[in-house]
C-alpha cells in the first residue's frame, strides 16, 4: 500500500472492508472543497463502499472504472465533508 493524498492519488491496493473508504473519507476531510483524489483500490467491495461514503458524506464520485486487478476512484470533495449529503448543518445552539 501506497498512499499520497497530498498528491492527488491513494493507493490503497492491498486493504479490505472498511479501510479503503475509511481513509479516503479521511483524506477528503483533510482537503479543501472541490480537490479530486483518485483513490487505487483492489477490494471489491470498495465498488459499494466508496460510492457509499461519497453519497453518505456529500463528496462527489466523479469516475470510477476498472482496471487489470483494481479499481480507480476520482472523487471530488464536497462543500462540508464529514456531513450526510441530507444533514442540516451544525448551528451550535441546543
Amino acid at each position: 500500500m501506497m498512499e499520497e493524498a497530498d498528491k492527488g492519488v491513494l493507493d490503497l491496493r492491498g486493504l479490505k472492508c472498511p479501510l479503503p473508504a475509511l481513509l479516503a473519507r479521511k483524506a477528503l476531510a483533510k482537503a479543501p472543497p472541490g480537490t479530486v483524489l483518485t483513490v487505487l483500490a483492489d477490494d471489491p467491495l470498495a465498488a459499494v463502499d466508496i460510492p457509499h461514503m461519497c453519497h453518505t458524506h456529500g463528496h462527489s464520485l466523479d469516475g470510477s472504472v476498472q482496471a487489470e486487478g483494481y479499481r480507480i476512484f476520482t472523487v471530488r470533495r464536497g462543500p462540508a465533508a464529514g456531513l450526510p449529503a441530507d444533514s442540516p448543518p451544525a448551528t451550535g445552539a441546543g
